[in-house]
């Protein structure tokens, strides 16, 4: 069993929480897991991503391009800059709300999430689409993003856990007051029907 994860995302969306949950229920199986953060500009809203990778005699952290089992983007701009990343049938679960980056805003770039979905739809052999807008409306908080993406990226297949698997550290990491919460974000997707 090996898999190549992919996270990517801005600044404040939980995107390097997630992957440490991920990182956390690959230990609870006992896999090899390496992973390797970039956080650069986050408090600014910047780019941040994070490489996953589980799997037996691990050498590094990073991995190539085309060789993604799975990128969870939360936001379509960030999906489409790591899109390199994926595999041939490789997955794409990605949050549909757009966060405009102050660059393109200064810059005065066209940014339609529509035109980058349509190119996700044409690059990804599945993917997933979640409007975390509405679900963290439903759920009654703005701050639960990573969780409702990490339970449908469980949800697709391509993460080697269950999701009893995840929820377990889920509970774990998150704070007594929280852990609701975070258990309705994380089967969001089951019970929305997507």
């Amino acid at each position: 069993m090996s898999s190549n994860i992919l996270l990517c995302g801005v600044g404040g969306q939980g995107t390097v929480l997630a992957s440490k949950l991920i990182a956390a229920a690959a230990v609870e199986k006992n896999y090899e897991v390496m992973s390797a953060e970039t956080i650069g500009m986050a408090q600014k809203g910047g780019s941040v991503f994070s490489f996953l990778r589980i799997g037996s005699s691990l050498y590094s952290p990073m991995f190539g391009k085309g060789s993604a089992d799975i990128i969870i983007a939360f936001e379509p701009a960030e999906a489409v800059r790591m899109a390199e990343y994926l595999k041939d049938g490789g997955t794409v679960i990605v949050n549909t709300r757009p966060i405009m980056p102050v660059t393109a805003s200064l810059g005065g770039f066209d940014y339609k999430a529509e035109k980058m979905l349509d190119y996700l739809e044409k690059t990804a052999a599945q993917l997933t689409r979640i409007d975390c807008k509405k679900a963290c409306d439903a759920l009654g908080s703005p701050r639960v993003t990573n969780t409702v993406l990490l339970g449908a990226a469980v949800q697709s297949g391509a993460l080697p856990f269950t999701m009893a698997e995840i929820e377990s550290v889920m509970l774990k990491a998150v704070k007594p007051q929280f852990r609701e919460l975070n258990t309705r974000a994380l089967h969001y997707c089951e019970y929305a029907g997507q």
